[in-house]
């Protein structure tokens, strides 16, 4: 049975290292690293004083002050890198019918910071000086709420929560969403704005976090053998997905295709991967088979690649289980080790950099792989990007509670 083609019109970034798709992925190329000591506020007295934050953002840019106020900051992220996507895309809303244009937004804290802002209020000043807007600025559901009235997109429209692997859900559902006729457009990804006290805290106390707090540019390590945690960060990507015929029926500038898509539980632990990372495993598997690619005609994996020792030991190990003696000779890379971690938001910032590989023909580097790891012996880019011609490429996301998620992506050929 036919199924109905899906592919990428449009993207949209907002990240530690870039404003825009194409300022972020520059900074890529060139291995910048958008880590440094946290300014947002004071981190003496924690154990992790560093976050890859989006210092440049000012949402007043983008919108008005009025409606700024009403948004956390994830929300703000999220109006700003759906609106780039959407004209990227070059879509004319004169011409769509917006009942068949929907948007889903991952994220796996949401509004962290209105919570905590709130929550000192109440304090501080008591409950009748809590802002009407607290809950309608917190929940997570209120980002593609927000995209969907600014846009006017009527179509199908939730927020999706699966820790750090929220945005490839977001896009993975959005996909399903398009193959089986329910829309023509959906707009789809994730946003993140967790660089706060309360969340610092609590993944320092988690021992989860680097904390190479005197050298924030080499603190994200993914693969090298004296790496030591995550590095906690934000942003958002947003990316447009349509179906073939609809997107061939406006001319509009095919980006890539989106094959395959996979997601499974390790029903194992709350944080840490499944042993030998068989969830993982059993994702990737089902990515490719949703796809009809096989294992050795993928080009490039962009990983998860946290930085952690346990997800970075057991996703190679997923790598090496799905790919046989294959897996030592496709390139595998980690946006994070620029960008930091951006939890939900991850999937879609990740997923726009494959997008972006594919059109250039360049695999951007694990930057900071200094230390070759016996457990994590596969081609991780270390040193800087490469050329590649890539015809087929694999974007992973997992995230606590088990949740994992895979994405086929590949080069459009009509």
């Amino acid at each position: 049975m036919s199924r109905i083609r899906v592919v990428i019109t449009g993207t949209g970034v907002v990240s530690p290292i870039g404003l825009t798709t194409e300022e972020f992925w520059r900074n890529c190329i060139d291995g910048k690293v958008g880590v440094d000591r946290v300014s947002s506020f004071d981190p003496s007295g924690f154990g992790s004083q560093i976050a890859g934050e989006v210092r440049d953002f000012d949402p007043e840019q983008y919108m008005e002050r009025v409606d700024a106020r009403k948004r956390d900051r994830f929300t703000q992220m999220a109006v700003v890198a759906s609106d780039a996507a959407v004209k990227s895309a070059g879509l004319d809303m004169d011409k769509e019918n917006p009942e068949r244009m929907g948007v889903l937004v991952g994220s796996g804290i949401g509004g962290i910071g209105t919570f905590e802002e709130q929550h000192s209020r109440l304090l501080e000043r008591g409950p009748s000086r809590v802002s009407p807007f607290f809950v309608p600025k917190m929940i997570i559901d209120m980002a593609p709420g927000i995209v969907s009235m600014r846009l006017n997109f009527k179509g199908p429209n939730f927020g999706v929560i699966s820790a750090c692997a929220s945005g490839a859900h977001a896009i993975g559902t959005a996909f399903r969403i398009l193959q089986r006729g329910d829309a023509d457009v959906m707009l789809a990804g994730g946003a993140e704005a967790a660089v706060t006290p309360m969340t610092l805290a609590g993944f320092s106390s988690m021992k989860a976090l680097s904390t190479r707090n005197d050298d924030p540019a080499r603190a994200s390590r993914p693969f090298d053998k004296d790496r030591d945690g995550f590095v906690l960060s934000e942003g958002s990507g947003m990316l447009v997905f349509e179906t073939l015929g609809h997107a061939l029926g406006r001319s509009a500038d095919i980006l890539a295709e989106i094959v395959g898509f996979g997601a499974t539980a390790d029903a194992y632990h709350m944080t840490a991967p499944a042993p030998g990372g068989e969830g993982a495993a059993r994702a990737m598997r089902l990515a490719l088979s949703d796809a009809g690619v096989n294992p050795e005609d993928v080009s490039y994996i962009n990983a998860h690649g946290t930085s952690t020792p346990h997800n970075d030991r057991l996703e190679t190990a997923a790598i090496k289980t799905v790919f046989g003696e294959y897996a030592y000779r496709i390139p595998v890379s980690s946006t994070k080790s620029m960008i930091g971690h951006l939890l939900g938001a991850a999937g879609g910032v990740e997923l726009v950099a494959c997008v972006m590989s594919i059109r250039d023909g360049v695999i951007h580097a694990t930057v900071n792989h200094e230390v070759p790891d016996e457990e994590c012996d596969l081609d991780y880019v270390p040193g800087s990007a490469r050329k590649a011609d890539l015809s087929s490429v694999v974007s992973n996301s997992l995230g606590f509670g088990g949740h994992n998620a895979s994405i086929v992506l590949k080069a459009y050929k009509g």
